[in-house]
């Protein structure tokens, strides 16, 4: 600390920040500094796609005594989150000194684990209150080992323990005081608390076994497992990897426990995905996981606050919307059960509700082999990564409300939602063009819940729309079964000689057009062609893409006089965005989906079909000329992997690498040509160990080369890394 004070005199600091670089930033608060070492950006705990560097906040911090009267008095705050933006707001000299110690934030069990293999392996220096009998072999008073016991180093045995014959202990176990361990026992790198005695042929790997605890013969205790104070683990029972045992539990002679003892099944470490919380159907979510998943958001509410509860018509997404229920109600929260209805309509109506919030349940858009849940606000938009923060830390700190019977929560069924949804559609459309239009559209509803909405409403405005595929099914289609039904739409629009085709999919938010001779029109032909023609409608008005977006936008508005608003690429930051800024017409991307604010704040892929029935009638173009008049731009992206540990690096690296007049960290790094609207953006992805490159231009070939430079200076640095970590790993 001598010389980060010493720094922070040298540069007459206000505030200066002790910093560190590691490899995986996300659950600390991420920091910029310039040439000075001046701070000029942080971000407190983003998500992954947000990570601009791999220096991090590590909480030590040197202030001069005139920063405290920048807090108000009698009123909690928050360096992180409430005076260090505000000293960044005010101008004030805030600066980073990098450290170059051992530091590790004891946050979570695996932090635990490894900062007692880092002491063992002398990464930070430890005063042990133990002999070293030999390099990396700490030993206490009278301990006894047998002669046959192996043992590799480094390794710290307590005092007056006994250690039995043929016992193999691995490098990095640390056995605490009065500890015995019977003969053949296996310890690979366990953490062994004072008092606990292991029985003969047992196993421990990387686990953790608190006080007193008794783990009997062959038992076996897996990687990160945590067995509680004075617990029996039963002979030749099983705990499994990440499984936690209350203290003074047992577990019975020859029981495999999978899921934690007192509550719940094994934890994952990320709850939440890019988009709300997934996981393979009755596998991952199963019905115990939704209720506790249930109980955990209903913990971060009051008692007695009301949540919306809807789910697409699938039976599973039934199982699980019904055991979210039952977890919502076991901490005294009440519920208004939608029931089976498209999310368009679940977010339209949940304002008028009266909620805190709201849930959907459906299958996910992507994958028919898996579930996606989805949390909103009072307002119908995605929760915020800090209210995702504050559902993880309660399901995985298993901090669940228990309330009495008379406060259990009580279950309504609202009447008229479809109504209500009804009215607002009518509300926002010209309802008169489309009552007069002679366009005839070709909608294939996908089996999916949808069809069971739109028809009712387009036939009230006199619409002749051709119903393909609106019966519900109870299994999702897979990605063969929707491209085969698409080009069934398109034959189906070109011998009816339809207007357009539409397929509408993940339940009502999102859709792919089929002109009208029968050629699908998706992804960023799509975007540009819905927010043209919205443009074209509503000129002078702003729009609302993600970051990774086509600059076809951009020339398009420039057409209309309109503004571009860029936004993350995540569903969440779309809806705040077109929610808070004033004048938006529309927002969204082909592949979330489109959003009318005036609305409601979600994508509906419903009221596109109705709007573009309205505009293509008023505009009198057909989809055919939109997309023949459409900017040219080139739009490619590849992926690759990047490991987590890596990828706050690279960012950094990027970062670091480009003139700052060209670098724009809305998402990832994205770097711009000054003379153009040519850029490529480097993208880490949220929940895969991969990042994407995009590169976008009206130029094929600096488009193809700007790709394959970008890919080559990735990969070099990723195995420049990866290089690094292997001779760190050989060094120690």
């Amino acid at each position: 600390m001598g010389k980060a004070i010493a720094f922070h005199k040298e540069k007459g600091s206000k505030a200066t920040l002790v910093l560190k670089h590691i490899p995986n930033p996300i659950e600390f608060g991420v920091v910029i500094t310039d040439e000075e070492n001046r701070i000029v950006r942080f971000l407190e705990k983003p998500s992954s796609s947000e990570i601009f560097s791999d220096t991090v906040n590590t909480g030590t911090y040197i202030l001069d005594p005139s920063v405290l009267e920048y807090l108000p008095e009698n009123q909690e705050s928050d360096f992180s989150k409430d005076l260090f933006p505000l000293l960044l707001e005010k101008g004030e000299p805030m600066f980073g000194y990098v450290a170059s110690g051992y530091w590790c934030d004891v946050g979570h069990l695996e932090a635990y684990r490894e900062a007692q293999y880092d002491a063992l392996k002398s990464q930070v220096k430890v005063d042990f209150a133990y002999e070293e009998r030999q390099p990396g072999l700490w030993v206490g008073q009278n301990t006894v080992i047998d002669d046959s016991a192996r043992i590799e180093t480094p390794a710290l045995i307590g005092s007056n323990c006994r250690i039995g014959p043929r016992v193999k202990i691995e490098a990095g176990t640390v056995i605490g005081d009065n500890v015995s361990v019977g003969a053949d026992a296996d310890l690979k790198r366990p953490i062994i608390w004072n008092g606990a005695i292991i029985g003969e042929e047992a196993h421990l790997r990387a686990c953790t076994v608190c006080r007193g605890t008794r783990v009997d013969r062959r038992a076996h205790v897996l990687e990160g497992a945590v067995v509680g104070a004075l617990s029996t683990v039963g002979e030749e029972a099983q705990i499994s990897p990440s499984v936690r045992v209350w203290p003074s539990k047992k577990i019975e002679s020859g029981a495999i426990l999978n899921i934690n003892l007192i509550w719940g099944q094994t934890a994952h470490r990320n709850l939440f995905g890019q988009r709300g919380v997934s996981g393979l159907a009755n596998i991952d979510i199963t019905p115990e996981f939704a209720v506790k998943l249930g109980a955990a958001y209903g913990s971060t509410l009051k008692l007695s606050e009301t949540v919306a509860v809807s789910r697409d018509q699938r039976s599973i997404s039934r199982m699980v919307s019904r055991s979210l229920i039952a977890g919502l109600m076991s901490v005294g929260v009440n519920v208004q059960n939608l029931e089976a209805t498209a999310i368009p309509v679940s977010r339209s109506v949940i304002p008028s509700l009266d909620v805190s919030g709201g849930i959907h349940v459906r299958i996910h858009p992507d994958r028919s082999d898996c579930i996606l849940i989805e949390f909103f606000d009072a307002q119908g938009i995605d929760v915020p990564k800090s209210k995702e923060k504050k559902i993880e830390g309660a399901y995985f700190k298993e901090d669940l409300r228990r309330v009495q019977i008379s406060e259990i929560g009580n279950m309504n069924y609202p009447s008229q939602v479809l109504d209500a949804y009804s009215q607002a559609f009518e509300k926002h459309l010209n309802v008169q063009a489309i009552h007069h239009s002679n366009a005839k559209v070709v909608i294939d509803y996908a089996y999916a819940v949808s069809g069971a909405v739109l028809p009712r409403l387009l036939a009230k405005f006199g619409s002749d729309a051709v119903v393909l595929n609106a019966s519900l099914n109870q299994t999702a289609l897979s990605a063969e079964e929707r491209e085969s039904l698409l080009t069934q739409l398109g034959q189906v629009v070109e011998a009816l000689r339809a207007n357009f085709g539409v397929q509408v999919s993940a339940n009502g938010e999102q859709l792919i057009l089929v002109d009208e001779s029968g050629m699908p029109i998706r992804g960023e032909m799509l975007t540009a062609l819905v927010m043209s023609m919205v443009l074209t409608a509503q000129p002078r008005s702003t729009i609302v893409v993600p970051v990774h977006v086509s600059s076809a936008v951009e020339q398009i508005a420039r057409r209309h006089d309109a503004t571009v608003i860029r936004t993350k690429a995540n569903p969440t930051a779309l809806m705040e965005a077109c929610n808070t800024n004033p004048n938006v017409a529309i927002g969204g991307s082909a592949e979330m989906g489109f959003i009318f604010p005036q609305l409601h704040p979600g994508f509906d892929a419903m009221f596109c079909i109705a709007k573009l029935i309205e505009m293509e009638t008023l505009q009198e173009r057909s989809l055919g000329q939109v997309r023949t008049d459409l900017p040219r731009i080139y739009h490619r992206t590849y992926t690759m992997r990047c490991p987590w540990t890596a990828k706050g690096a690279l960012m950094r690296h990027m970062v670091e690498t480009h003139p700052a007049d060209r670098v724009e960290l809305i998402d990832g790094v994205k770097v711009l040509d000054p003379q153009s609207d040519s850029w490529v953006l480097v993208l880490p992805d949220a929940g895969e160990p991969v990042v994407h490159i995009y590169a976008n231009s009206d130029d094929r070939d600096w488009v193809d080369d700007t790709l394959r430079e970008y890919r080559t200076r990735i990969q070099e640095f990723v195995d420049q890394q990866q290089g690094v970590e292997t001779r760190s790993s050989e060094a120690v």
